[in-house]
């Protein structure tokens, strides 16, 4: 009896001797199962654990779940680590080489054409596009319709 009071007593002196250190760690979002690339992370996908204080001063990762929820992944992202910035990004709206719909708009004019993107993008992205029937490569902005907005805004 008395080994196991001494016992729980060196137990509870060495969580007292943690428990600051647990105070000040930094409680990140992490996955709660491998993520692939391209799959948009859901609430459900996170879980959170501690890390050193600091932690995101050091390294880019991501401090809030709100900042990655309904974003697509970059790339393999493992559970238990910190979700580096630069590893989520919009999910992609046009993909590269699947024909796109191309607006230009200016002071009433509205001229549409098929086009194909040359890289895939998510919306608000500036990509480059090829003009399916003139063969011309022009720039413009991935609109939230999956559209791509060419000339002045």
């Amino acid at each position: 009896m008395f080994g196991q009071t001494r016992l729980l007593a060196g137990l509870a002196a060495v969580l007292a001797a943690f428990a600051p250190a647990l105070a000040l760690a930094d409680m990140l979002p992490v996955p709660a199962a491998t993520i692939r690339p391209g799959d948009v992370i859901t609430e459900s996908m996170l879980t959170e654990r501690a890390f050193p204080p600091g932690y995101t001063a050091r390294f880019a990762t991501v401090e809030d779940a709100r900042q990655v929820i309904g974003k697509s992944a970059r790339r393999v992202l493992l559970p238990g680590n910190p979700i580096p910035y630069n590893a989520v990004s919009e999910p992609e709206i046009v993909k590269r080489g699947v024909a796109a719909r191309l607006v230009f708009e200016a002071e009433g004019l509205v001229i549409t054409a098929l086009a194909t993107p040359l890289q895939s993008a998510g919306a608000g992205e500036f990509i480059r596009v090829r003009n399916v029937d003139s063969g011309l490569i022009v720039s413009g902005i991935v609109q939230p319709d999956g559209s791509i907005r060419v000339g002045m805004p």
